[in-house]
């Protein structure tokens, strides 16, 4: 689950962290009076949307060369103005694709004199199973591209939770990034509390850039972005109160309701699949016969006839879907309940596109002969190679 950066500055803040003034507003109507109470002389109007590159981005059907969603002004009549352009429009950024997304909500926040600017962010390293700093003097930047043209400016190391973060891990952060006395200091007191803020509320990425160092001497957390593990959420129900519905696609939404491991993509055919690993094999090879997956989706090994009916709805829900692969191996999940699953949903949503069988595993037998007796046009498939070039060449044939 992703939160916009001021929501992930009020999380950093109550763990001690140097975050800037800022306030959130959701019409353009508020932003002259949240600009007077932050008091200036400079504000940075900040669209909020969940995607990186918002400064460089631009909006659609504005003039080229315009202005990004990030912007930085010493005018109460500008910041006004500013809101006015972007609450409602969609912003294209490197990292929305081109379809962009609309801007709801934005901070206005206090302008800081920066002295120089570092990046640093914090992710769970499953090879090792410990949280990973990523450190780097390239700061306001894509760490992808530092990575690729320069990763000599790259510093990473893990902390282990045995011990939890050491003296000796604040000074790696500060040599990474050159910073000596009080200034070393506080760059100690900044690992110690990130790392704090991570554990405590089970975060799986968080990504500060840039960290700046101001014009008064201290670092100062200039943007945040925070996702946190979905599987924790339980734990906080204050985090869960942050979702932003808005940024979420619909569909997977509606899949969290029912445990489905759901992720839309930009295909064409559907996919329904137990087991994550059989559902990457399956996107797979629908890329290898020439199209394009409309979606992950595992509905577990102990999916019940609601939760695969729930599932079918989903995907055919879907209107760029012009076929459906169900690929399911039966292990703890039986074929049987699969294909009671699949004629409830199709007489429930009806079956406008090819749909494609694939069952293996336990109460194989049962299930195909369920498909068979229902009077479905459902395509039978032997074997994953067989269902993938069929459900192809049903889809192009079209």
């Amino acid at each position: 689950m992703n939160i916009h950066e001021y929501q992930a500055k009020a999380v950093l803040k109550e763990f001690g962290l140097p975050v800037s003034r800022g306030v959130p507003i959701f019409k353009a109507e508020e932003a002259e009076a949240a600009a007077r109470e932050l008091g200036g002389p400079v504000w940075v109007v900040k669209s909020q949307i969940h995607a990186g590159g918002r400064g460089k981005g631009s909006f659609k059907g504005a003039p080229a060369g315009a202005k990004g969603g990030v912007r930085v002004t010493k005018s109460l009549d500008e910041v006004k103005q500013f809101a006015g352009e972007m609450l409602g429009q969609t912003l294209v950024t490197i990292q929305t694709g081109e379809a962009g997304k609309q801007v709801n909500r934005l901070y206005i926040e206090e302008g800081a004199q920066i002295e120089a600017e570092f990046y640093l962010s914090m992710l769970v390293d499953r090879e090792t199973g410990k949280v990973a700093f990523v450190v780097s003097t390239e700061g306001g930047m894509d760490i992808e591209t530092v990575a690729h043209d320069t990763p000599e400016k790259i510093v990473t190391f893990s902390v282990d939770p045995a011990t939890g973060v050491m003296p000796h891990h604040g000074r790696l952060v500060a040599k990474t990034l050159g910073l000596s006395g009080t200034q070393a200091k506080e760059a100690g007191d900044l690992t110690t509390k990130l790392y704090e803020a991570f554990t405590a509320k089970d975060m799986s990425m968080l990504e500060i850039n840039p960290l700046v160092l101001t014009g008064d001497g201290h670092l100062k957390c200039l943007d945040a972005k925070i996702s946190f593990d979905s599987n924790a959420l339980y734990r906080h129900p204050d985090i869960v109160a942050l979702r932003d519905e808005t940024e979420e696609d619909a569909k997977e939404i509606e899949a969290s309701k029912y445990d489905l491991a759901y992720i839309a993509l930009d295909g064409t055919i559907g996919c329904m699949v137990n087991g994550a690993g059989l559902a990457m094999a399956t996107l797979d090879i629908i890329k290898l016969y020439g199209e394009e997956p409309a979606n992950f989706l595992d509905v577990g090994g102990g999916a019940s006839e609601e939760k695969v009916t729930a599932a079918f709805k989903i995907i055919t829900a879907d209107p760029q879907v012009k076929g459906i692969l169900v690929n399911i191996f039966g292990g703890i999940m039986k074929c049987d309940v699969i294909a009671n699953g699949v004629i409830a949903a199709v007489k429930a949503v009806g079956l406008e596109v090819p749909l494609v069988v694939r069952l293996e595993g336990t109460n194989v037998e049962k299930g195909k002969e369920i498909i068979r007796n229902s009077g479905l046009n459902v395509i039978p498939a032997d074997d994953l190679d067989d269902a993938a070039q069929k459900i192809v060449a049903a889809v192009k044939k079209g």
